[in-house]
Formats: C-alpha cells, sequence, structure tokens
C-alpha cells in the first residue's frame, strides 16, 4: 500500500479544549442565573438553530425521541393513523410513532445509502391499509439525507405530513438545503454522541408554520398557554438551559467539526479503497456530514474481532432491525415488498471510529489494520 499524502492538520484536540473552557464558562453564566429550564438561554439557542437549518422556528424538548412525539402530536397524527418509517433506526424512532397511538409501517432501505427507498414507499402507498395513512417519517442516517424529492412528491400527492428525524444529520444538505427544512417538522436529537451533542439529553422540534411552532411549545410543557392551565393535552419535554448553553458553543465549530468528519471520510476513503468491501456512498446531490462512517463486507464479525484485538473500537448502527426485536417481532406492519434489504445490511455493515479529534495517524492505523485482516494467511 502506498503510504497517505499528509494532510495539514492543526490539532483537533487543540479546538476542543478550548471549546471545553467556553463550555465552562457558559455552565458558570447559567449556575449564576439562577433559571435551569427554558428561560434565556434556551431561547437564544432555539433562535440560533433555527437560523442554522433556515428554520422560521425552533423548540426544544428534552430529547429527540421526544421531538419525534412533539412533531407528531403537532401534525394531529394519532391513534389509528399510518406513519410510513424504516426499520433500520433507532428503536426511537418506532417508540415515538407509537407512543401517540399511530401505527408504524416499515419501508425498505436503499441498498447503497440505507435510507428508505421511495419506490418501496411508492408501492406501500398503492397498497390497501387497515389504517388511514396519514405522514411519511424518513430517517436521515450516518450524516446523509434521504431521497427528498420524491419522498416530498409523495407526500403531497397523498395529502401526507413529512416528518424528518434529523437524528443523525445536523448540518447535512440536501439540494443546498439543511435536513429539517423540507418536512413540516424536522426532528434533532442533541445525545452526547451526535454531530452536535449536548452533556446530557436533549431534541429540538423545526418548523416554518407559526401554528405548529405555537402548538409545540404547548404541548411541550403540559399543554400550557398560560402556567398551570392545559389548553391542550401535552407532555413534559423541557430543554433544560445548562444544555442549551453547551449547545450554543458547540453550534458555533458545527461546521468546522463536519468539515473534519468529511476529511476523515476522504482519508478512509483513499486508505480503503481497493479492497473488498462496500465503502458508504454519497449521494450527489447532497452533502454528507459522516455522523458514522459505514463500511459493509460479509465478513463483517471477523473484521470487527480483528479490530478489537488491535485494541480499536468499532459499532454496528444497528444490529437488529426494529421488526426483529424481541418487543417488536410480529406485531409491526411492513411495505408489501419486505425488508429483506434492511435484514441483509444489517449483517454485514460496520461503523468505523468517527468523531472530529480523529487524528490522521489514528485513522492510517485504523487503516493499516484493516488491509492487515484481509492480507492475513489462509
Amino acid at each position: 500500500m502506498a503510504p497517505l499524502d499528509p494532510i495539514p492538520q492543526a490539532n483537533p484536540r487543540a479546538g476542543y479544549i478550548a471549546q471545553q473552557h467556553a463550555i465552562d464558562r457558559a455552565i458558570s453564566r447559567v449556575l449564576e442565573g439562577g433559571s435551569y429550564i427554558l428561560g434565556l438561554e434556551v431561547e437564544a439557542f432555539e433562535a440560533a438553530f433555527a437560523d442554522f437549518v433556515g428554520a422560521a422556528h425552533a423548540v426544544g424538548c428534552a430529547s429527540g425521541t421526544d421531538a419525534i412525539e412533539l412533531g407528531l402530536r403537532a401534525c394531529n397524527i394519532g391513534a389509528g393513523d399510518l406513519v410510513f418509517t424504516v426499520s433500520h433506526t433507532s428503536v426511537a424512532t418506532v417508540v415515538a410513532i407509537e407512543r401517540v397511538g399511530a401505527i408504524a409501517v416499515l419501508i425498505d432501505i436503499e441498498p447503497g445509502t440505507y435510507t428508505m427507498a421511495p419506490c418501496e414507499l411508492s408501492r406501500a402507498l398503492r397498497a390497501p391499509h387497515a389504517g388511514r395513512p396519514a405522514a411519511i417519517l424518513p430517517v436521515h442516517l450516518y450524516g446523509q439525507s434521504a431521497d427528498l424529492s420524491p419522498l416530498c412528491h409523495l407526500a403531497r400527492a397523498n395529502g401526507l405530513r413529512l416528518i424528518e428525524d434529523c437524528a443523525q444529520s445536523h448540518g447535512a444538505l440536501y439540494h443546498g438545503r439543511p435536513t429539517g427544512s423540507f418536512g413540516d417538522v424536522g426532528c434533532f436529537s442533541f445525545y452526547p454522541t451526535k454531530n452536535l451533542g449536548a452533556l446530557g439529553d436533549g431534541g429540538m422540534v423545526v418548523t416554518r408554520n407559526t401554528a405548529l411552532a405555537a402548538a409545540l411549545r404547548e404541548m411541550r410543557q403540559y399543554g400550557w398557554r398560560e402556567r398551570y392551565v392545559s389548553a391542550c393535552v401535552g407532555i413534559n419535554s423541557r430543554l433544560d438551559s445548562i444544555q442549551a448553553a453547551i449547545l450554543g458553543v458547540r453550534l458555533a465549530s458545527l461546521a468546522a467539526d463536519n468539515a473534519r468528519r468529511r476529511t476523515i471520510a476522504d482519508r478512509y476513503d483513499a486508505g480503503l479503497a481497493t479492497l473488498p468491501l462496500t465503502l458508504p456512498k454519497r449521494r450527489t446531490d447532497a452533502t454528507h456530514v459522516f455522523h458514522q462512517y459505514v463500511i459493509r463486507l460479509a465478513e463483517r464479525d471477523a473484521l470487527r474481532d480483528w479490530l478489537r484485538a488491535a485494541g480499536i473500537s468499532t459499532g454496528i448502527h444497528y444490529p437488529v432491525p426494529v421488526h426483529l426485536q424481541p418487543a417488536y417481532r410480529g406485531r409491526l406492519t411492513t411495505g408489501p415488498s419486505g425488508l429483506g434489504v434492511t435484514e441483509r445490511a444489517a449483517r454485514q455493515i460496520l461503523s468505523l471510529p468517527m468523531y472530529p479529534q480523529l487524528l490522521d495517524e489514528m485513522i492510517d492505523r485504523i487503516v493499516t489494520e484493516i488491509r492487515g485482516f484481509f492480507s492475513r494467511p489462509g
């Protein structure tokens, strides 16, 4: 293997340390102010995040799961309604659908991007249903958008709400527009491992619609329009001020962090290009932000063991599709073509280390170990 060209690189960990100092100051400011739930810090972060996504409104909440639930509730999705989504996702997507009483209909994925296959959704929408088709909930996976143009068309043509699960796509673009800005609502998670992560949990719903934003603000806090008086049925899902302050600091460096993730992905691409495995597919009409760098091969488990023996941790996102998990097996509705692509992918995918502070020499070591796996005797 020819050595990879060196990439001029400022130490990304130095920027991380500076960010931590800024976070410490932000937390101190909240503690001194004495307001810990919602409040000015949350309002400031909501405004900044709405601007980042290109949405008119952003409503903070307690988690990404809650963000999807609130989005569904605000769009009047409830008991007996059908919500078309995928099984190759965090179980949180289906959890949120069921929490509002709706029925998840699981659509198979594209083999290259692992996101909802529009052709399979179209087939499912033409099939007979036991409930009322109400919404499409695509998941933007691994840092890349689902194929939104045909999904938006199918939503409009069938009178369905479009609710984007953007938990893994902070800053990703589709046709030059940020994910979260296409649907009726876009739902984000700020779990610590996300591209934009808090030091706890948190979520956000974004929308262009003023009436939906008002409903979201009421529903996240017991349905209160005025304190202690519920105008509608809501839940308790409030973003706290400390997490909002942390996220406000980290939002300022998100574009640079995402650029670093793309540089890391480029380096992986160059080092692994000649090996008998499948590298991440990048849409030509989208900008990937590489929440995960996911390769695919039949010998996935053997490679994972090989890397573990070398002290390199990997992940599988996700090892068991939702419809095959014990809590859901045999009771979820699927599209007419089944979920064969989803099930095959789950047996073969592997996530390599991916975070902005990952140094070039570590990337090169990972590449060297993977190449060693394929050149091992026997």
